[in-house]
C-alpha cells in the first residue's frame, strides 16, 4: 500500500504552509515582520516546501495530499476569479455607465499597495509602478489559491464535506478583514454599503470554492487507491 501523508499531521503542516500567504499581510499589520521580509524569507520558501511535499506524495505516496493541494489551488483560483468578476461593475461603474445601478467603489485599490509592501515601498503613492501592480495582483491570487488549500486541509476531502463549509470559511475571512487593521492601513471607509458588498463578494468566493472543490474532487483524474473517486448522486 502506498504511504499516506494526508493524515491529521500532514493536513496541519499543509495548512500552516499555505497560511504563510495571508500571514505576510497580517504580521505586517501588527508590526511583527515587514511584508517584504516575510515574503522572501518565509512565504516563498513555504510554497517551495509545500510543492515538494505534494510532488513527493504524487511520486511515492497515495496522492491524497497531492490531490488536495492541486484541488485547493484550482478551486481557490476559480473562487478568486468569481470574487473579482462580481466586483467589476462596482470598480468600473463610471466607465461602464452603471452609476444608476451600482455605486462606484474602489475595490481594487489595495492591489498595487500589496505590491508596494512586498517591494518595501510606501503604501500610498501617487502612481504605482508596473512591478507593484503585477506583484499586488499575483499576491491577491496567491491568497485565493492558498485559501483553497487551507480549506482542503481543514475538511480533508472536498467531495465528502458539504460545500457550505467553504462559505463559513469565507465569512470568517470577511470578519477577519473588518476586525484587523486592514481598513485603516489601506484607507478604506467601512460603511454599511462597503460591508454588504464585500460580504456578498466573500459569499461568492465561498460558494465558488466549495462547489469547485467538490466538483474537482469527484473527477476521475483525482481518484486515489486509498480514496476512490466518488460518483455524483
Amino acid at each position: 500500500m502506498p504511504r499516506t501523508w494526508w493524515n491529521s499531521t500532514g493536513r496541519f503542516v499543509v495548512f500552516l504552509l499555505a497560511a504563510s500567504s495571508i500571514a505576510c499581510l497580517l504580521l505586517d499589520f501588527y508590526k511583527v515582520c515587514p511584508m517584504r521580509t516575510f515574503t522572501f524569507f518565509l512565504f516563498l520558501p513555504a510554497l517551495v516546501v509545500l510543492t515538494v511535499l505534494a510532488i513527493a506524495d504524487r511520486l511515492r505516496g497515495d496522492r491524497q495530499l497531492w490531490n488536495a493541494v492541486l484541488i485547493g489551488v484550482l478551486g481557490g483560483f476559480i473562487a478568486a476569479v468569481a470574487y473579482d468578476v462580481f466586483r467589476l461593475p462596482f470598480v468600473f461603474a463610471k466607465d461602464w455607465g452603471l452609476i444608476a445601478v451600482v455605486p462606484p467603489m474602489p475595490l481594487f485599490k489595495v492591489f498595487p499597495r500589496f505590491g508596494a509592501m512586498i517591494l518595501g515601498e510606501p503604501i500610498e503613492q501617487s502612481s504605482y509602478s508596473l512591478t507593484a501592480q503585477l506583484l499586488g495582483w499575483a499576491y491577491h491570487f496567491s491568497n485565493g489559491c492558498t485559501f483553497g488549500v487551507m480549506y482542503l486541509a481543514m475538511v480533508g476531502n472536498g467531495a465528502r464535506r458539504h460545500w457550505a463549509w467553504a462559505v463559513v470559511m469565507a465569512v470568517g475571512l470577511e470578519l477577519g478583514m473588518l476586525f484587523t487593521p486592514y481598513p485603516q492601513t489601506f484607507g478604506i471607509n467601512v460603511t454599511p454599503r462597503f460591508v454588504v458588498v464585500t460580504l456578498v463578494a466573500h459569499l461568492i468566493f465561498g460558494v465558488g470554492l466549495g462547489l469547485s472543490a467538490r466538483w474537482l474532487a469527484r473527477r476521475k483524474a483525482f481518484a486515489t487507491p486509498a480514496c476512490p473517486q466518488l460518483v455524483p448522486a
